[in-house]
């Protein structure tokens, strides 16, 4: 919260910052027990918006000024025009009247003329700030995602992530410009109006006060079915961005099975009930606009009749009939305005509490107070280590006590889901220890800065992660001033000469998105050289050729060889004669470390290892005796 505060006044300081907005998401520091579901996150954006007034307060008060003194032709040219009529009708003398018309005139000239820098300068406030807003809240959003665990991005689809960055961001954004652009000058607009009126006339102003309550309850009887839908069309459209995000994955897949109609018709039954969501959004909208529409109408007409009936009387002067009829028409304007846009403020903080779920979510990883690391040695050890899955009822690695030198290379084998790959993770920091220790040069993990520890470390995944660009863009992702002769240097060490000659713009061919133009032996040797050229301590390589052709494994084969001389190794691999030169081999099975050893000592123990030697030997041989 503290670290929010300073940056949003380093931002008032300076408009090219974005401003942190983080905190605008942040729980009281005590708060108070409040019931699950929707009443708990209206709570949220009443918050949201408590504090970004507070942190906006200057400039709002600003713009509230400026948007009086601009409007101010609106509320001053009904008593301008009552005054001319009664002047003209009211028996005076001609040069009294003549001087009544002319100072009334001239008055109306100046607060015309001055609408036009008033208007300037209250849009550029308002713009100014409702800009500065929406940056504030993606660059929140997206230090939140950042921060986030790998645990959390597992959980939730990537559509929901996207429907909730670009959709709901817009109709916060949305939410924003109505109530500084619509909603505050609305009421400003009708309380200087009933102003006006109480001052001329106290029956009249009674009149008027019946038009309050009566839209208010028509609003009121519509803002929980709205609220209801549009929370309803939010979720299911949360749900066809992220089937719309599985079906591009799908694609190769999914043509290569024929499948195409399937898919389509399977979308378009998600389109029809989203179409139907938001027709229902559409028709209580529509039921919310006609009905106060009318009333407003009739309300202004028994107005008028109102006051012709009070000037037939003597009440009140023929002028001013125009003066009443006009404010009320302000009034019945203002009130109307509100009622209308009412709706989308249900859309609005729908979509800060969809925004908040990812604000509030306590699954980060936090540097805060952490030892800093300026650099690592290599040493790791697991002690006593267990770990179980949130919610998990069965440990997935149970009491892992290895103990791995600064340099030495340890291979991990196992079935599926004996716990290579979660053991893995825990190295990386993405997991952590349920139980026991993970120990990085003598420091447990859990007390260092995992982003100055990742800086030490390098991880080469089964699957190649490329982003669309160039080789040479991919290769030095996140790093700066990196000179052409190293990047030559792990260019050859990662073998990618091989085919990178052959390319028309050699490292700075364009490979397309994910890589798309080239082969997963080429991908995955890019993916190397990108590990190499951070020249890491520590380097991870999770099955790093599972993927890959006999041809392409011995290529990536070859640029590992070379990659984990002097470097703390672990290797996660499918075939189990790569890993002959391990300096041990761990074995795990249902979470266990059964055996450890050398290769030939595992070989001649005639273990666990020795069998899952000769099955793999054997999937392969009849892989091989199948392609022939």
């Amino acid at each position: 919260m503290e670290k929010s505060a300073e940056k949003t006044k380093r931002y008032k300081r300076s408009d090219n910052v974005i401003p942190d907005f983080e905190y605008l998401f942040d729980e009281e520091e005590k708060p108070k027990p409040k019931p699950e579901g929707r009443k708990k996150a209206s709570g949220v954006g009443r918050r949201f918006y408590k504090r970004l007034l507070k942190n906006n307060a200057g400039g709002f008060t600003l713009s509230l000024l400026m948007y009086i003194l601009k409007n101010s032709p609106v509320w001053i040219m009904p008593i301008i025009t009552a005054n001319i009529i009664n002047a003209v009708t009211g028996g005076l003398a001609q040069e009294e009247a003549v001087h009544t018309i002319l100072i009334n005139s001239i008055v109306l000239a100046v607060i015309l003329l001055q609408n036009i820098p008033t208007h300037v300068i209250y849009s550029r406030i308002t713009d100014k700030m409702l800009r500065s807003t929406g940056a504030g809240l993606r660059a929140a959003v997206v230090r939140k995602l950042q921060h986030l665990s790998i645990t959390y991005h597992k959980e939730i689809e990537t559509g929901k992530i996207q429907s909730k960055f670009l959709k709901d961001i817009e109709s916060v954004e949305g939410l924003n410009t109505n109530i500084i652009k619509i909603l505050i000058p609305s009421i400003i607009s009708a309380v200087v109006s009933i102003g006006i009126a109480v001052y001329n006339s106290g029956i009249v102003t009674l009149f008027f006060l019946v038009i309050i309550p009566a839209n208010i309850f028509i609003a009121q009887g519509f803002r929980k079915v709205l609220r209801r839908k549009n929370h309803m069309y939010r979720v299911e459209n949360e749900s066809v961005s992220a089937k719309l995000s599985n079906m591009l994955e799908m694609l190769t897949v999914t043509k290569a099975h024929g499948l195409e109609d399937e898919e389509i018709a399977q979308f378009e039954k998600n389109i029809r009930y989203l179409t139907t969501r938001g027709l229902d959004v559409d028709k209580s909208n529509a039921y919310f606009g006609s009905a106060s529409w009318v009333i407003a109408n009739i309300m202004s007409g028994a107005c008028l009749i109102f006051c012709a009936i009070l000037a037939l009387n003597g009440m009140i002067a023929p002028g001013d009939v125009v003066l009443y009829q006009s404010l009320f028409s302000s009034i019945n304007n203002s009130v109307q305005t509100i009622i209308n846009v009412l709706p989308t403020f249900s859309t609005g903080f729908e979509a800060v509490n969809s925004i908040s779920e990812i604000m509030m979510s306590k699954d980060v990883e936090d540097d805060r107070g952490k030892a800093r690391v300026d650099s690592i040695v290599g040493n790791v050890k697991f002690d006593h280590v267990f770990y179980r899955y949130p919610n998990g009822t069965q440990y997935v690695v149970d009491d892992l006590d290895l103990d791995v030198k600064a340099g030495e290379c340890i291979a991990v084998v196992g079935a599926s889901g004996s716990g290579k790959s979660t053991i893995m993770n825990m190295i990386i920091g993405f997991l952590r220890p349920t139980e026991g220790h993970l120990y990085i040069d003598d420091k447990d993990i859990t007390e260092i800065s995992l982003t100055d520890y990742r800086h030490c470390i390098s991880v080469v995944p089964q699957n190649s992660i490329l982003f669309s660009g160039t080789i040479r863009e991919n290769i030095t992702y996140g790093m700066e001033n990196i000179g052409e002769e190293k990047i030559r240097e792990v260019a050859e060490m990662a073998n990618l000469n091989e085919f990178v000659k052959d390319l028309p713009n050699g490292l700075d061919t364009f490979i397309g998105e994910h890589g798309g133009k080239l082969s997963g032996g080429q991908k995955q040797r890019i993916t190397i050289a990108r590990a190499l050229i951070r020249d890491p301590k520590i380097l991870i390589l999770d099955e790093a050729t599972s993927a890959l052709d006999n041809i392409s494994e011995y290529h990536v084969q070859k640029a590992i060889s070379g990659m984990i001389k002097g470097r703390t190794t672990f290797i996660v691999a499918h075939r189990l004669s790569t890993i002959r030169d391990a300096d041990r081999i761990v074995v795990m099975d249902a979470g266990r470390c059964v055996e450890m050893g050398t290769y030939e000592e595992l070989m001649e123990k005639k273990g666990k290892f020795y069998e899952l030697k000769n099955l793999n030997d054997m999937s392969y041989k009849q892989a091989e005796e199948g392609l022939s």
